[in-house]
């Protein structure tokens, strides 16, 4: 097993760092006293994302690159001079992915290729790239392993697998140290409100009843702070190089468990609507995921730290503090 890294003044490369894991990566990072680069992609309202959440002095030791992955100088411009890159850049969207496939594309494939080139001529000690749980598609056996099949259920997950097989590649063909670390689905405080957590917080805060797609899913929710811990664990195992990682509880909980937990928490019993409107299409929905966690708890000695009732608290009062509520939560369980 590798030691633990010594952050301080490492300079270090996050893309997609205004995202949801990404921030809070990037914040980890700079409070572990890493030199850190946040890649974010340029907008017109000049919007850093969940960067601007972070206290002054974070802010304020944190470099800024502004670019967009699949411009290959931007992207080399900014791996310039990394010891560690974190490559999350990517679009997530599933919905948005059966619309418009080809800036998945461009975007997860080309963007990666990008990075990975950058990375290379660079010299980088160390890339760890963020996959996603979605490539495993439909279930064979549970738990779910890394050596589990893969399938592309949706655009977005197509595009995740080629990314992941082409970073692979690289290891492979030209020694790029890279290892994927594959989290399962992460949730927590500055996920997008079209997530199924803030969404189901959302109405059940909010609304007299919670209306979603279809409820008997199962999934393996990551509290994000865990997630962050295993990207990060990742840099210090030389036996994690040219290495897929799962990162999981190894719990399971359908859509509609985890709406029934939610409703305790918040102490509001609602009822729960199934939206026909919000169903997946039925050949590309993902039925079943639950992760195999023993490669990440032997190789990165990484075991996840929260409960799901103990990370809904937390994203509960995250949700309830941007909608403006005057008090916290007070929780029934």
């Amino acid at each position: 097993m590798g030691e633990a890294v010594n952050w301080l003044n490492k300079k270090v490369l996050v893309t997609g760092a205004a995202g949801f894991i990404g921030s809070h990566l990037t914040e980890s990072l700079v409070e572990l006293g890493a030199r850190v680069r946040a890649f974010i992609r340029y907008n017109s309202r000049n919007d850093k994302g969940y960067l601007e959440a972070f206290s002054p002095g974070v802010k304020s030791a944190l470099e800024i690159y502004v670019g967009d992955l699949k411009d290959p100088n931007a992207v080399r411009n900014a791996v310039r001079g990394a010891d560690v890159v974190f490559h999350l850049g990517a679009l997530i969207a599933i919905p948005y992915s059966y619309v418009n496939p080809m800036d998945f594309v461009q975007t997860n494939v080309v963007g990666t290729a990008n990075v990975l080139n950058a990375c290379l001529e660079n010299g980088v000690e160390r890339l760890v790239q963020a996959s996603t749980s979605e490539v495993y598609g439909t279930l064979h056996y549970a738990p779910i392993d890394e050596m589990h099949p893969i399938e592309g259920k949706s655009p977005y997950a197509a595009s995740k697998i080629g990314a992941d097989q082409l970073a692979l590649s690289y290891y492979r063909s030209f020694g790029l140290r890279v290892t994927l670390i594959r989290p399962f689905n992460t949730y927590g405080p500055r996920q997008s409100l079209r997530a199924i957590i803030p969404t189901v917080i959302t109405q059940a805060l909010n609304s007299d009843c919670i209306r979603l797609g279809s409820l008997h899913p199962t999934r393996d929710f990551n509290y994000v702070a865990d997630t962050v811990r295993g990207l990060q664990k990742a840099v210090s195992v030389e036996e994690a190089i040219g290495e897929t990682i799962n990162l999981g509880t190894g719990r399971e909980a359908s859509i509609l468990q985890l709406c029934e937990i939610i409703r305790q928490l918040v102490g509001r019993e609602i009822p729960i609507v199934r939206d026909e409107v919000r169903v997946r299409p039925a050949t590309s929905e993902v039925e079943r995921l639950i992760c195999e966690n023993l490669k990440a708890r032997k190789m990165l000695e990484w075991q996840p730290r929260f409960t799901l009732e103990e990370g809904l608290k937390k994203t509960i009062e995250w949700v309830g503090l941007c909608a403006g509520q005057r008090k916290p939560v007070e929780y029934v369980i």
